[in-house]
């Protein structure tokens, strides 16, 4: 026997092929089964409303099929296996209901309605809520690091700028920072649940129907804000997909950023971040370990999230503009995964955020190190002495080397030595000591936007009330 015939001895010569089921037609009927079926039901009953509200299909024969979707969809889904004689979900619930209520009657609620106008809908259904979801995921995040900022408007630390001790400023200051990023991040969330929030049901395959349907009830009844008029539009956009992405992308990215700098912090070396016990898990062979593991998955899954809304923009890449497989299927579950892999992230950086310490004690000594209030030395210069800029900050550059090769912090070096480097300029006791504190540093930072205490508390109390 050939190759050939042994190959379909075994596969099958009708459709569906073995491998088609095992490698297609079943994954995808579980997915659906999974995330679509009660979005399905929805499209089902609301379609069934307007037909009968139209007058297409009678009062009688309208609350028949209604009975007859409600009967099906309280079977217990997952009671539900795939079977070779229909091709999907779609059909095998059409054969259920008509198993109650007759064939005939139950193939008149599909009258002016298609796989692709229901598909496009189900999918904005169960993306919708995820966003839905997301963002009250990501307020309540908001609301962790307001509550911490608010704590620690007065603890000074260093910032960084290039992995590298910059300037001091508050760990309030720089929660502060990130609470403002999230909250860009909680709005391309609300952008793209209004671009989701669009109606196709109508459209039918692509060019609607002969039937006199009302889209705006149906849409109504959904509880979409809109509808796509233009029905190619609402076939065969895939924007919503690819906003849907964008902003699951830019949120864990983002979350991503702050989530390895947490980590640093939390590190035995630098030592300002203590996460609770509740998070934390030990070593196996090494009993002084507190492994902040909790932050390390939350990385990972964020990264992971994002892996997934860029799987989804690649899938729509290049495809054509209309119905078509690529923005189906096959890609949905890698965008409600990204979603799901998102809240995972955002409700343990939550209560990580809550029950965290931060070490004021070690942090304000760190700021003190390395130099790092050399700029104000610059400023002081150029603001109290009228010495122009670039000379004062070379003049403060050369101090900071002759330091670095006494090996000393600059709170550590006399007035009297600075003021011999300086050589025309001569700065008081009182004037060297408020250059090298940090704390003095960051209240003169007191503008807009800066880290001064005053300032960071203003910010605050502006958010806490744009919130309530």
């Amino acid at each position: 026997m050939d190759f050939v015939k042994q190959f379909e001895m075994d596969e099958g010569v009708g459709f569906p092929g073995k491998t088609y089921i095992t490698e297609l037609l079943k994954p995808v009927f579980d997915d659906q089964k999974k995330y679509l079926f009660h979005a399905m039901f929805m499209i089902h009953k609301a379609h069934t409303i307007m037909l009968k509200e139209q007058g297409i299909i009678s009062e009688n024969d309208a609350d028949r099929i209604l009975d007859g979707i409600a009967k099906v969809e309280s079977i217990n889904k997952d009671e539900i296996e795939y079977s070779i004689l229909y091709e999907d979900l779609f059909f095998l619930v059409e054969s259920k209901i008509g198993e109650i209520i007759g064939e005939e009657l139950a193939g008149k609620m599909h009258i002016a309605k298609s796989r692709n106008d229901m598909g496009e809908a189900m999918y904005r259904i169960v993306i919708r809520d995820y966003i839905n979801q997301s963002i009250e995921a990501a307020k309540k995040l908001a609301e962790a690091l307001l509550y911490q900022a608010e704590l620690h408007v007065n603890s000074i630390m260093p910032a960084h700028t290039h992995t590298q001790p910059a300037q001091p400023t508050t760990f309030g200051h720089y929660l502060l920072a990130i609470y403002d990023n999230l909250q860009r991040d909680i709005k391309r969330l609300e952008q793209a649940y209004r671009t989701v929030n669009q109606s196709p049901m109508g459209a039918a395959a692509i060019t609607t129907t002969g039937f006199p349907i009302n889209r705006e009830r149906v849409m109504e009844l959904l509880h979409f804000d809109g509808l796509i008029e233009n029905s190619y539009d609402a076939i065969g956009t895939g924007d919503y997909l690819m906003e849907s992405a964008q902003a699951l992308i830019s949120l864990m990215t983002n979350c991503g950023r702050w989530i390895q700098e947490f980590l640093r912090m939390a590190s035995k070396e630098v030592g300002l971040l203590k996460v609770s016990d509740a998070y934390v898990q030990v070593s196996s062979i090494m009993p002084q370990k507190r492994n902040p593991v909790s932050m390390e998955h939350s990385r990972a899954i964020a990264s992971s999230a994002a892996g997934e809304g860029m799987t989804v923009i690649h899938m729509i890449h290049n495809t054509p503009y209309g119905d078509i497989n690529d923005t189906e299927d096959d890609l949905q579950p890698h965008l409600y995964l990204g979603y799901q892999k998102a809240l995972r992230v955002l409700k343990l950086m939550r209560a990580v955020i809550v029950t965290m310490n931060f070490d004021q004690e070690k942090a304000i000594q760190q700021a003190k190190n390395h130099m790092i209030t050399i700029t104000e030395l610059a400023d002081v210069l150029a603001r109290d002495y009228q010495i122009p800029f670039r000379r004062a900050h070379q003049k403060a550059s050369k101090i900071a080397k002759k330091a670095l090769n006494l090996d000393k912090e600059l709170y550590e070096i006399p007035v009297d030595q600075v003021n011999d480097w300086l050589e025309d300029v001569t700065l008081s006791n009182e004037a060297w000591d408020m250059i090298v504190d940090p704390i003095c540093f960051v209240e003169r930072r007191s503008i807009t936007g800066g880290p001064s205490p005053n300032v960071v508390t203003e910010m605050i109390a502006r958010r806490k009330n744009k919130s309530e």
